[in-house]
């Protein structure tokens, strides 16, 4: 066991060395400056398709299963997780509080990387056996870019049904097992049953139930963890300029040893505030395109600009605050590390605030589970057909609670590897395809001006 790790833990320094963060954020700066800053600029527009898309369309000629509201929901519910709070504080623990600023940096080029990846799963999506939409890296790989490609989109969903039961099933209920025991004393075993009876009869109901529920769970629990946030930089208002002044000057220099922390070279806030920005948002993994192929649309650059929105809630937002909370309240100095960091800021701005971050990385958790189980499943679907949805589905619930009672530092570093894997495919397609994408944007954008004009005129 010991030569397999040494052996995953090598491939991993290679697969998120320099060159895996260069590919990130060069792809995601390539599409945004192609793309003339429209991720950036259309931001508004974008939030304004959301809300008009959050009831599902009735019209019968609008092919999709879901609504686009609830698809930016299922998207999240797998990327609003561990992620934005034991990642976060795991990229400062590590990379210092510069670190938060490359996270920032990460999503503002992950925007244009998620409306790309959603543009192209919905242009290439097909209908399977079962009258279901499905699509995502490997069918826009192997539809878009033609069958000499097709082992690139086999590998993709290969490492995707792989990576899953780790980045999104056993550490997600490990996590919840953790935070439940150390703050209420739950056995470990107890979560992992009653979260395999959960997750179990959300998924035997499909993607329907999987976005009804990630529909409902999603926005409360946002909303609940950000009120949460925005009260600890509250009591620590005076802090944050010097906060904000300490992150950009971080960013662009070594941070020293002080208190409980290690400190940092530049390069350890580049890499880990990269590598975690990605594990939040998942821009340029591939993972939140097979959710928007399934939504209820027939314009792919419609569902692109509700997309991108996933990754600037989930980073620039969410991650924002956890992080802000750790520096303004001083605790990235404790030594503590993961999400017992950001509860330890919480629980100094004020009382049972570590119960919050419990109950929030629990229910977060939670909806990751479901929401790559789908990722997981049409992966699985891509590479042995849809009779193997059902016997899927089965293993994954019962997987989840040995997650919840195992040990995870082999899982973690397998599926962080895995990870990265399933990234090169995609991001080899966005970049070979991102002629496609520029097209239909300009398209969309000259369709909609001469709407406008048409209107006015009117």
């Amino acid at each position: 066991m010991e030569a397999i790790t040494n052996l995953v833990s090598m491939i991993n320094s290679v697969v998120w060395g320099t060159p895996m963060l260069v590919m990130i954020l060069g792809v995601g700066l390539f599409l945004t400056v192609g793309l003339r800053l429209m991720p950036i600029l259309k931001l508004g527009t974008g939030f304004k398709l959301l809300w008009s898309g959050r009831i599902p369309d009735k019209d019968k000629n609008m092919k999709g299963e879901i609504s686009p509201f609830n698809a930016l929901m299922t998207s999240l519910s797998a990327t609003i997780g561990t992620g934005n709070i034991a990642g976060v504080a795991t990229a400062i623990f590590i990379g210092g509080p510069g670190a938060l600023f490359w996270m920032w940096c990460t999503a503002l080029v992950g925007m244009a990387t998620k409306f790309a990846e959603a543009v192209l799963a919905v242009k290439y999506r097909e209908v399977d056996d079962n009258g279901n939409h499905v699509g995502g890296p490997m069918y826009y790989i192997k539809n878009g870019l033609g069958s000499k490609w097709a082992w690139l989109g086999t590998a993709f969903a290969l490492f995707g049904s792989l990576a899953g039961f780790g980045i999104g099933n056993t550490v997600q209920a490990n996590s919840v097992a953790d935070a439940l025991g150390s703050n209420f004393g739950v056995p470990n075993w107890v979560t992992g049953v009653v979260l395999m009876v959960l997750v179990g009869a959300v998924l035997m109901g499909g993607i329907k139930r999987i976005a009804d529920v990630a529909g409902k769970l999603v926005p409360m629990m946002t909303v609940f963890y950000l009120a949460a946030g925005v009260a600890v930089l509250i009591v620590y208002a005076a802090e944050i300029p010097a906060a904000i002044e300490l992150i950009l000057h971080s960013a662009f220099n070594p941070v020293a040893a002080q208190g409980g922390f290690a400190g940092a070279a530049v390069w350890a806030a580049i890499r880990f505030g990269v590598a975690r920005g990605v594990f939040s948002n998942e821009a340029g993994l591939g993972s939140a395109p097979i959710a928007h192929a399934a939504a209820q649309t027939n314009n792919p650059v419609a569902q692109g600009l509700v997309a991108m929105l996933g990754t600037f809630i989930d980073t620039l937002i969410v991650c924002s605050i956890t992080g802000l909370a750790i520096i303004v309240s001083g605790a990235w100095t404790s030594g503590e590390n993961g999400a017992a960091l950001t509860s330890f800021a919480f629980s100094h701005a004020f009382p049972m605030g570590n119960y919050v971050v419990a109950i929030a990385l629990t229910i977060f958790a939670f909806t990751t589970i479901l929401g790559w189980s789908f990722y997981c499943e049409k992966c699985v679907q891509f590479l042995f057909g849809v009779k193997a949805i059902k016997p899927f589905r089965i293993i994954w619930t019962l997987v989840v609670p040995l997650g919840a009672v195992s040990s995870l530092e082999f899982i973690w570093l397998l599926a962080d590897t895995l990870n990265a894997m399933m990234a090169i495919p995609n991001l080899i397609a966005l970049a070979l395809l991102s002629p496609v994408v520029f097209a239909l944007t300009r398209e969309y954008f000259l369709k909609k001006r001469e709407t406008d004009a048409a209107t006015q005129k009117s």
